[in-house]
């Protein structure tokens, strides 16, 4: 009969793996927690993630999201799939210097996918996909932990044996439930974590595949370490620390299957012990899986390398400050509280925020701040749990300790600084996969607080009060993520010292047109980093169009003294140049702008703009074609071509560019206003007419559309139509110029025209 792998307490064992499971304590034992079958374990598992990050699935695109999603050309059909192999997660060339080096390519494509069956840049879609991910990887956590926590055991049938099934059951709700994963699940762009989660899992399941047909791991499947490698690699290419699966494979491995104790391997080492063997390192094939797995390793980051072509991306000071810090003992401490945040995060997620940089955590500079005490915390903890793990005489306990250990520290190496520069602070989104480790650790602890309580019901109970908080903040959380607005704002009373917070609430402010309110952000964010262009950038932008031109140049002119190479900051300095009428010193910072952006459409318009008002019609005409060559749909360099031309009476020459700009863009009724004037001073009434009037289908509203078709009617001599428009021009700007005139003319006219026929 079948073991029903699934029920600890079943009396249907079979003997021969009863007495192996027996060999070590069960862990399960000493917990007071529900038992379910294995079926419905995974229901509620899935169902309770669900619950959680329902409420982002109709959220909007919301901060990185713009970058890696709306502006990402690698998304749209027109881009050769073949491309997203060469380009960054955010679209750009990996040979470039100024990419990001985020390898993600398998990550693209899913959201490429997403954007071909949404049939455009439609949230719901991306938003779904990243909640039925999490709820997937939450599932696979009941198989995971119940390996981790349990042991791997499989019956005479090959079936794995759960031998932990209410411990199991309780890390996965803990995983599933856990705040710190909102970024990753509400936030598209955290389909990346969630990708590299999914192939890190089935990697280590893989990996414990091979040993499905081995007793006591004498014998193992080359082909199962094989794919868990092959899947360590793919868990890479959607994410960077997929990498990390392989070394804890070796880990497992080594404790689980060798049961290695890895302190008295640690003296045989030192002592040069020749009774190696006899520790089970050869007999069972360790070095051998050992090899495959650093082997497998080395080839995928050789290749990765290759590919990545240059060298590590270049931050900034303010992207990680601790970095850029000259002394090593500066550098060493501030790492160290940056691990302490994290590990804080992990057990008390309420203080959740976007974006963790530009002075959010303040640099310990002198060993007299008190948050050193957050240091020596940690590494109390950490040292009182290695200690365990290493010396404690308990085999149960070295395993579990050591492997919740090796998932929380191994997953989060290449976020730790350690082995090359990363651009943030500290990220939520790369502790999705640490805290697997956490979640090993609570359990653990779980079940020596119900070894030693008398009232197990009240522990039980306050385990399910936390879970059930962490099921409302991460719904609250959620909610935060719908929006930008929301989610900017709720980083206000978490990191108030961050000027990427009041940079962000000013931006969202001034795109809905709250220009005051966005300047007040601004101002904060330049105050609170003296140093930040974007902010210089965007605040002259405002002040330029409220016409206060000359703080306006001063905050731009700063801008570019920081940042040289700003070319967007320079195109806005050669704006309020040109308003001051200083044109020399506007055509050079618009010269100074392409030089720092080769393809730059909207500063060749701008340049052109600036040639038009002295009168350079050759050179405007030049710099507005090179806008439309770099961005053919620019509407706004089409038609100022066509309306310079036209009014230097060149009609033939209009009209073809007029033609010319419809074709590619069809619908733009701004075009067909222009052309449609122009085909009207050539006599072509009827062509022009039937223009006015699809441009006026578009946009009903316009009045210059409405007094420039009764102009044509007015030449045309339909003197009843041209009335007709006249009037309705009239009554959507009595004020437009010259249609009164022309109104009055034709008025009289008719009246004439009646008195004739009277």
């Amino acid at each position: 009969q079948i073991f029903n792998q699934h029920n600890a307490e079943s009396p249907n064992l079979e003997p021969a793996f009863y007495r192996m499971a027996q060999m070590e304590p069960n862990l399960d034992h000493d917990v007071s927690w529900f038992l379910l079958p294995s079926y419905w374990a995974k229901m509620v598992v899935a169902l309770i993630s669900f619950l959680c990050f329902a409420n982002s699935y109709d959220g909007d695109f919301v901060f990185d999201d713009s970058e890696a999603i709306i502006n990402n050309k690698d998304l749209r059909a027109e881009t050769p799939l073949g491309d997203l192999w060469y380009h960054d997660f955010w679209g750009s060339k990996l040979s470039s210097n100024t990419s990001h080096k985020s390898y993600r390519p398998l990550t693209v494509l899913t959201f490429r996918i997403n954007y071909l069956f949404a049939g455009g840049f439609y949230p719901v879609g991306f938003h779904v996909i990243n909640i039925i991910l999490h709820c997937t990887i939450s599932v696979l956590m009941v198989d995971v932990f119940s390996i981790l926590l349990g042991g791997l055991q499989f019956s005479s049938k090959g079936r794995r044996l759960n031998l932990a099934p209410k411990s199991s059951l309780l890390a996965a709700l803990l995983f599933a439930v856990h705040p710190v994963h909102t970024e990753c699940v509400a936030g598209i762009v955290g389909r990346a974590d969630l990708l590299c989660a999914l192939f890190f899992l089935l990697s280590f399941l893989g990996y414990c595949k091979a040993f499905k047909e081995s007793k006591e791991g004498h014998t193992f499947s080359v082909f199962w370490v094989l794919v868990s490698v092959v899947l360590g690699a793919i868990a890479m290419l959607c994410k960077e620390q997929g990498i990390t699966i392989l070394g804890l494979n070796a880990v497992f491995d080594a404790l689980v299957i060798n049961k290695i104790n890895l302190l008295v391997l640690i003296r045989k080492l030192l002592y040069k012990d020749k009774s190696l063997e006899n520790a089970g390192l050869l007999r069972k094939g360790l070095l051998f899986r050992i090899t495959l797995l650093m082997c497998g390793g080395a080839g995928i980051l050789y290749i990765r390398w290759r590919i990545m072509g240059t060298g590590p991306p270049a931050f900034t000071e303010v992207d990680n400050p601790a970095s850029f810090a000259d002394s090593l003992f500066v550098r060493a401490i501030n790492y160290n509280y940056y691990y302490s945040l994290n590990a804080w995060l992990l057990l008390c997620p309420w203080w959740l925020c976007f974006d963790w940089s530009m002075g959010c955590i303040p640099l310990i500079k002198s060993i007299s701040d008190w948050r050193i005490i957050a240091l020596a915390a940690l590494w109390f903890c950490l040292i009182g749990l290695i200690c365990q793990a290493l010396c404690s005489e308990d085999s149960h306990k070295r395993r579990i300790l050591t492997l919740g250990l090796g998932f929380l520290i191994i997953p989060f190496l290449p976020a730790s600084n350690l082995f090359f520069r990363v651009g943030f602070v500290v990220a939520e989104r790369v502790i999705y996969l640490p805290s697997i480790g956490y979640c090993i650790l609570f359990t653990y602890g779980f079940s020596l607080l119900s070894k030693q309580a008398k009232k197990k019901k009240i522990l039980a109970v306050a385990v399910l009060g936390i879970l059930l908080i962490n099921v409302m903040r991460c719904a609250l959380r959620s909610s935060q993520w719908r929006s930008e607005e929301q989610l900017f704002r709720s980083a206000l009373s978490v990191c108030p010292l961050n000027a990427k917070v009041h940079y962000n609430v000013g931006k969202n402010l001034a795109d809905k047109g709250n220009q005051s309110a966005a300047i007040k952000y601004y101002r904060e964010a330049v105050r609170l980093n003296p140093k930040y262009v974007h902010a210089m950038n965007n605040l002259g932008n405002i002040l330029k169009e409220r016409n206060e031109l000359h703080e306006a140049e001063e905050l731009l002119s700063l801008a570019v003294q920081i940042q040289p190479d700003f070319a967007a900051a320079w195109m806005n300095l050669g704006i309020v140049q040109n308003s001051l009428r200083r044109f020399e010193e506007a055509e050079q910072s618009y010269w100074t702008a392409i030089k720092h952006r080769k393809k730059y459409p909207d500063c060749y318009y701008n340049l052109g703009r600036l040639y038009a008002d002295l009168n350079r019609h050759i050179d405007a005409l030049n710099a507005w074609r090179n806008a439309t060559v770099l961005k053919p749909e620019h509407s706004l360099a089409w038609n100022n071509m066509i309306i310079l031309l036209d009014n230097t009476g060149n009609l033939a020459q209009a009209e073809a560019v007029g033609r010319e700009a419809l074709e590619l863009i069809p619908n733009d009724h701004s075009l067909m206003f222009s052309l449609a004037n122009v085909l009207g001073k050539s006599q072509k009434y009827k062509e022009s007419e039937a223009l006015f009037l699809k441009a006026i289908k578009a946009n009903p509203n316009a009045a210059s559309y409405h007094g420039n078709l009764a102009v044509l009617y007015h030449r045309w001599g339909n003197l009843d139509l041209a009335k007709k428009h006249y009037e309705v021009s009239l009554k959507l700007d009595p004020m437009a110029p010259g249609t009164k005139e022309n109104y009055n003319l034709l008025r009289r006219k008719l009246e004439q025209l009646q008195k004739k026929g009277g």
